[in-house]
Formats: structure tokens, C-alpha cells, sequence
């Protein structure tokens, strides 16, 4: 089985193929380029490189969010693109439930956090044993208030990534009454292989969709469409 595999929910971008259990090459950046800049031509280097042929992959899986709307929106049509072109599926995938296949086996429960602004994060709740990984808390957006609260209520050990890491980590430490560590620099962000590796998973379950299907999970509405709402029923209250 040959996926490639697209992550561009957050500041990371990240390209892979993998084949069966092997990650053939992998291409991440975490920097302050725009998407629209680096997919297209990390996806080619790494075909160049591996002498690969898009044509030969079995899908595309793609990190569908949530995250940043423009990160999210350039992954889908990336993948979209390639999908009609090839005539090839996409898979799905979750971003933060991808994010959790950072990790082969802990026994600490697995949070992902990535930023959402106003004191809010997206996350989920996960376990990992022996590379199966099982969701607790599926994927949603919350403050970090409400989820500290729900892990001091599981009252389970915990292992933080992302990166809300950075912007809440002294609240965290304040706030949390189990025990938690942070990830370590290799797998602290997406990683386009992680989201292989659950597309995978998924394809062998028969979750794929075409490519005019697919469409990202912001889970909230974008600051535009926020103002428009607000303005909308300012309107009406006149």
C-alpha cells in the first residue's frame, strides 16, 4: 500500500509517502513560509528524490483539521487537485487524532493542543498501546480552563504536544493536579507520516472519499464569518 500524505493544519508543513510499514520519505517544515509555497514543490522533491510515481500511490490522505483556516484550506486543495488529476481517493484524517500517532505506546493518556486563539484549543483525548490507538475525547475545541478540568477529572498522567504547548504551558504547570510531561522536539507537531500512518488504517476500513467529496473540519467559524454573522444581526436590530 503507497500513500502520500499531506499536513498543513498549523505553521508545519509536511509531506510524505509511505509504503506498507516503511516511510519512504518524509519532507517537514516548520518555518514561516505559506503553504501555497512549499506543498507543491516538497511533494516533487520527494518524488524526484525516491523516484517515486504519484500515478503508482493507492490514495492521498490529508490532515482535514481543524486548525488554521488558511493552512486548511491550501492542504484540501492540494489534495483535491491531485486526487482529480490522478483519479486517485483521499482519506480523511483528523488532525489531532493524527497527532496522536506521534506516539507508538505510553502509558499516559496522549493531548494533543493546538492554539486556537481566546484561550481556546483544539484537542482530543487518546491512549496508545503497541501502535493501536484508541480515542478517549474525540477531537473538539474547548478552553484550556475546560480541559485541564476534564484531565483532573480522569485523574490520569498525561503527555502534552503541539503547539498550544508553548502558549499554555505556565497554566498547565499552575493548574494541573496530575502528572504531565511535554514531548519531545521530534514529536512535538504534525507529522505528515503520522497522518499516513493512520490513513492507513483508514483506508483499509474503506473510509475514503472522492476528491469532489472532500472538505476540511474547521470546527468553528473563521474571524470572517464571525464579523459577517455580527453584522448580520446588527442589521436586523436596527
Amino acid at each position: 500500500m503507497k500513500i502520500l500524505a499531506i499536513e498543513s493544519s498549523s505553521l508545519v508543513a509536511s509531506v510524505a509517502i509511505v509504503e506498507d510499514d516503511t516511510v519512504v520519505a518524509e519532507y517537514t517544515i516548520n518555518y514561516k513560509k505559506t503553504h501555497s509555497q512549499t506543498l507543491l514543490p516538497m511533494i516533487d522533491e520527494i518524488c524526484r528524490i525516491t523516484d517515486y510515481r504519484l500515478e503508482d500511490i493507492d490514495a492521498i490522505a490529508v490532515s482535514a483539521g481543524p486548525g488554521s483556516f488558511t493552512g486548511l484550506r491550501i492542504g484540501s486543495a492540494t489534495a483535491k487537485g491531485l486526487g482529480l488529476a490522478l483519479k486517485k481517493p483521499l482519506i480523511h484524517i483528523p488532525t489531532v487524532e493524527a497527532m496522536a500517532y506521534n506516539f507508538y505506546d505510553t502509558e499516559k493518556y496522549i493531548v494533543p493542543i493546538m492554539d486556537a486563539r481566546r484561550s481556546q484549543v483544539y484537542t482530543g483525548i487518546y491512549t496508545s498501546k503497541e501502535g493501536i490507538v484508541n480515542e478517549i475525547l474525540p477531537q473538539c475545541i474547548m478552553s484550556i480552563e475546560e480541559l485541564i478540568k476534564k484531565i483532573n477529572e480522569i485523574g490520569q498522567p498525561v503527555v502534552f504536544l503541539g503547539d498550544g504547548v508553548p502558549v499554555f504551558r505556565e497554566k498547565i504547570e499552575m493548574d494541573l493536579l496530575v502528572k504531565a510531561v511535554f514531548a519531545a522536539a521530534g514529536i512535538n507537531r504534525q507529522r505528515a507520516s503520522a497522518v499516513a500512518e493512520l490513513g492507513k488504517k483508514y483506508f483499509l476500513q474503506g473510509k475514503t472519499e472522492t476528491a469532489a467529496q472532500h472538505a476540511p473540519d474547521y470546527l468553528r467559524m473563521s474571524q470572517a464569518e464571525r464579523e459577517r454573522k455580527m453584522k448580520g444581526s446588527d442589521n436586523k436590530n436596527e
